[in-house]
C-alpha cells in the first residue's frame, strides 16, 4: 500500500473513523480476546461504546501469538474499512527470555550485546503477534530514589545516546515491513522524565531549556536519528505544562525543529491528566491541548473520541490535524505490512520454538555476566576455591524474583536462582542453603539457622536486595538502603569471622553503609534475569572475570542525592588552594565525593594505565588530535578493561561540567600483555549549548582525561585555536 493508497482510504473514511484511529485500549475491550469484558476498576468507568472499539486504531498489552490471531480476525470481520490493529506492549529488557533490567545492561559498557538483547526480545515478542514494544527508555537519570532508574542507562548523557542507538537498532532490523522478527520501537519519556523533583514518579520537571538541551534530550534525538518510530510522552511538566499537552515541546521542537514525522502517543491516561495538573478545565479541554500539541495516540482514556468531533464543529481545531494523526498511524501499519499481512510474524507453533530458546537464554547469561559490577574485593576473597564449604543466606539464595520490573513474560519460576546454580557447581556436601530472613522482616530462628550455617562454613555468600517490587514505575523511595532486617543479618554474619561475600539484586543504587563495613566482597548484580543464577557463580569463581562498570554513581548518604560525576563547579569548591576550610561548597556531616563513582568497577586482574599522549596539544576546526594511552594487565588472570576518556573545557561562556564522557572501548588483556588505546578528539566534541542555546565551541584550554572510571584518571592539556563560531 503507497501513501496515495492510504490517502485513498481515508477519503473513505468518516470522521468518528479516523478519531477512533487514534484510540488505544487494553485488550479486555476487544471481541476475540480470552479476557473480553474483564474491565474492572478505572477501566470500566471509561465511555467507550462498541463502535469505538469496532474503529479503535491499536490494542494495548496483548501478548500471544493466538490471543493476536483472535483479535485481528475479529477486529477485521467488524471494521467496516478492513482497518487492522496495532499491537502494542512493554518489552523493556525481553519477552520471554529476560535480560537484565536496562540499568545493568549499560554497565556492560556493550552496545553490540544490548543490540543483541533487543533483536532477541523482538523475535519473541514478533512471532506472539507484538508490532510495537514501548522502549527504549532514555530518560537520563541522577536520583537513584526514583523507581524507574532500573530502565533507564544512567546518569551520563553520551552513553544514553549509544545505549538509544544500539536498543533501536534491535529491535527495528533493517526492515520492518519484510523483517517479520523486528518491532517498531517507542523511545520514552519525552521529555525529561527522569529529572521528577525528589526522584517522585509522575512528579514536576524544571529545568532551563539549556539543561534540557545539554543533557536530557540528547539520547531521545538519537534515538530518532537511528529510525525510532514512535516517541511516548512523559507524564511530567516541562517548563511548567504537562507533555501531553505541551505544543512548544511537541509541535515546535519534536516536529518542527528535530523534523519528526512519526507517531507520538501518549503514556497511559496521560491526556485526561491534563486536569488534575491544572491546565485543563475537563476532558474537552484536555483533548483540545493534547491534539493541538500533537499528540496521535491517546492511551487509555476517551477524551478524543469523546470530543474532538465536536471540537472541530465548533471550529476550535480543523479536520486536517485529525487527518495528520490518522496518515502517520495508517503510515505505520502501512510499514509493518498490515496491511497485507495483518496477522504479520504471529505464528502459534513457531512461538513455541521461538519464544525461550536456549540459545536465548546464553546470550542472557553472558549479558548478565557482562552487567555485574564487582564493588569491593578485599584480601581476594573472589574468586572462590570449589574446595571450600559454602553458607548460602539471605532473602535472594533461592529467590526467582531476580527478573526485575517491567520483565514482560518472564516467570520467576523459571529463573535460575543462586541455590540452582551452586548446585550445579558443587557437590551437596558442600553447600547450605538458608534464608536467614526475608526482605523486609526476619525471625530469631531464621537468624539462628543462618548463624547456625554459618559457622559450619567456610565462606558465607549472603544474597540480599530489593523486592522487584521496590523498584520500577511507582517503585519511589527516600531511604535507598537495605530493608533494616537484611542490614541486621549482615552485621550478625560479620561476627562469624569468615570471608563473607555480599551478592545485591537492587534496581537502582543504594547507599550501602551496613553493607560494606561487615563483607570483605560486594558484587552489584542488579536484577540480572533468566540466568542470573548461572552468571553470578560463573563471577565467583572466576570462570568469567568481572568486567561491569557503574553508569550511575553510588551516593554516600541519600542526602547528597542527586550526586553525579559530571556536575559543575561552584565559586568555592571543596579543596582549592585558597579555600578557607569551612566557607566552601561541602557538607558538615558527609563527603562530597560519591561512595562509588560513575565508571567504577574491579576486576580480579591488576591494570595498569600509563603514558597519555597527544599527537599534538592544539586542536583546530579541521585538524583532530589522537589521544594514545597505554594500557597493562599486571595481574595473573586475563581480564576485560572498559578505557574511558574525559574531556574538561576549563573555561566556557557558561558554566561547564567538571568532566564529560566521550568515548569509551572495551578490551581484553592476558596476563602480562599491553595495549595501546586511541581516540580521536575533533572540534565537534568540545561543542556545547551557550547562552543563546546556540551550538558551538570556543577557543581555549581542555584537558584530556584517559583511566579506569571517572575518578582514577592520567591526564593531559590541549587548546583549541580556531572554534566554531
Amino acid at each position: 500500500m503507497t501513501t496515495s493508497t492510504i490517502q485513498n482510504l481515508m477519503k473513505q473514511m468518516t470522521l468518528h473513523e479516523k478519531i477512533a484511529q487514534l484510540l488505544q485500549l487494553a485488550s479486555p475491550f476487544f471481541k476475540g480476546s480470552t479476557e473480553q469484558g474483564h474491565i474492572t476498576g478505572p477501566m470500566a468507568a471509561m465511555p467507550i461504546s462498541d463502535e469505538h472499539i469496532e474503529h479503535a486504531g491499536s490494542v494495548l498489552g496483548v501478548a500471544g501469538a493466538a490471543e493476536v490471531i483472535s483479535i485481528q480476525k475479529t477486529h477485521l470481520e467488524n471494521n467496516r474499512l478492513g482497518i487492522p490493529l496495532l499491537f502494542m506492549a512493554d518489552i523493556i529488557h525481553g519477552y520471554k527470555t529476560i535480560f537484565p533490567v536496562p540499568l545493568a545492561i549499560a554497565c556492560s559498557w556493550d552496545p553490540e550485546l544490548a543490540q543483541k538483547s533487543a533483536e532477541i526480545a523482538a523475535k519473541e515478542a514478533s512471532v506472539s503477534g507484538v508490532h510495537v514494544t514501548f522502549a527504549p527508555m532514555v530518560d537520563l537519570v541522577r536520583d537513584p530514589r526514583w523507581g524507574r532508574v532500573m530502565e533507564s542507562t544512567g546518569e551520563d548523557s553520551y552513553l544514553n545516546q549509544v545505549f538509544a542507538r544500539a536498543f533501536v537498532r534491535g529491535f527495528q532490523g533493517q526492515d520492518l515491513a519484510n523483517d517479520l522478527q523486528s518491532v517498531a520501537a517507542c523511545v520514552k519519556h519525552f521529555a525529561a522524565y527522569g529529572a521528577a523533583e525528589a526522584g517522585r514518579d509522575y512528579n514536576t520537571v524544571d529545568l532551563s531549556e539549556r539543561q534540557l538541551r545539554e543533557f536530557y534530550l540528547p539520547g531521545y534525538k538519537a534515538a530518532l536519528d537511528e529510525g525510532c518510530e514512535m516517541v511516548m510522552t512523559a507524564f511530567n511538566t516541562v517548563d511548567g505544562i504537562p507533555a501531553s499537552g505541551n505544543e512548544k515541546l511537541m509541535r515546535s521542537l519534536l516536529r518542527e525543529e528535530w523534523g519528526f514525522d512519526g507517531i507520538l502517543i501518549s503514556d497511559w491516561g496521560a491526556v485526561k491528566e491534563l486536569i488534575p495538573h491544572g491546565v485543563a478545565e475537563d476532558d474537552k479541554e484536555a483533548a483540545l491541548k493534547a491534539i493541538k500539541a500533537g499528540v496521535d495516540i491517546e492511551m487509555m482514556t476517551a477524551c478524543y473520541v469523546q470530543h474532538l468531533a465536536q471540537l472541530i464543529a465548533e471550529g476550535e481545531i480543523k479536520e486536517t490535524i485529525i487527518d495528520e494523526a490518522v496518515l502517520r498511524i495508517l503510515t505505520l501499519k502501512e510499514k509493518l505490512g498490515l496491511f497485507e499481512k495483518p496477522y504479520r510474524g504471529a505464528d502459534v507453533e513457531l512461538e513455541q520454538q521461538v519464544v525461550g530458546h536456549q540459545d536465548h537464554l546464553q546470550v542472557s547469561r553472558e549479558l548478565a555476566t557482562k552487567s555485574c559490577v564487582l564493588l569491593k574485593n578485599d584480601h581476594h576473597t573472589l574468586p572462590l576455591n570449589s574446595n571450600k564449604k559454602i553458607a548460602l543466606i539471605g532473602p535472594f539464595a533461592d529467590s526467582g524474583d531476580i527478573l526485575g520490573p517491567w520483565s514482560a513474560l518472564g516467570v520467576k519460576e523459571e529463573a535460575v536462582t543462586l541455590k540452582q546454580a551452586f548446585e550445579k557447581h558443587l557437590p551437596i556436601e558442600q553447600l547450605n542453603i538458608v534464608t536467614g530472613c526475608h526482605v523486609e522482616t526476619i525471625s530469631s530462628q531464621q537468624l539462628e539457622e543462618a548463624m547456625q550455617a554459618a559457622s559450619n562454613a567456610d565462606v558465607i555468600v549472603v544474597a540480599v536486595g530489593e523486592d522487584s517490587d521496590m523498584s520500577g514505575e511507582a517503585g519511589c523511595r527516600t531511604n535507598i538502603q537495605l530493608p533494616a532486617p537484611q542490614l541486621e543479618l549482615l552485621k550478625a554474619l560479620a561476627t562469624c569471622g569468615k570471608p563473607m561475600i555480599t551478592i545485591l539484586f537492587n534496581g537502582r543504587p543504594l547507599d550501602l553503609h551496613g553493607v560494606l563495613e561487615h563483607s570483605d566482597a560486594v558484587l552489584e548484580a542488579w536484577y540480572p534475569g533468566s540466568e542470573g543464577g548461572s552468571a553470578i557463580v560463573d563471577l565467583l569463581y572466576g570462570i568469567k572475570n568481572p568486567s561491569g562498570k557503574l553508569t550511575m554513581s553510588f551516593p554516600d548518604n541519600v542526602g547528597q542525592v542527586p550526586v553525579y560525576y559530571n556536575h559543575f563547579n561552584t565559586g568555592r569548591p571543596q579543596g582549592a588552594p585558597d579555600a578557607q576550610e569551612r566557607y566552601v561548597s561541602q557538607y558538615l556531616d558527609a563527603p562530597n565525593e560519591p561512595l562509588f563513582p560513575f565508571g567504577f568497577g574491579l576486576s580480579y586482574t591488576q591494570l595498569s594505565y600509563s603514558d597519555l599522549e597527544l599527537t599534538s596539544t592544539q586542536l583546530t576546526k579541521d585538524t583532530d588530535i589522537t589521544a594514545t594511552v597505554t594500557v597493562s594487565n599486571v595481574g595473573n588472570v586475563t581480564g576485560e578493561e572498559i578505557v574511558q576518556f574525559y574531556i574538561q573545557d576549563l573555561v566556557g561562556e557558561v558554566v561547564r561540567p567538571l568532566k564529560e564522557l566521550k568515548s569509551f572501548q572495551r578490551i581484553s588483556l592476558k596476563p602480562g600483555e599491553t595495549k595501546q588505546v586511541t581516540f580521536t578528539i575533533t572540534e565537534q566534541q568540545l561543542r556545547y549549548h551557550h547562552a543563546d542555546l546556540s551550538f558551538k565551541s570556543d577557543k581555549g584550554s581542555f584537558v584530556l582525561y584517559a583511566g579506569t572510571n571517572s575518578k582514577d584518571v592520567l591526564s593531559h592539556s590541549f587548546q583549541l585555536i580556531s572554534g566554531r563560531n
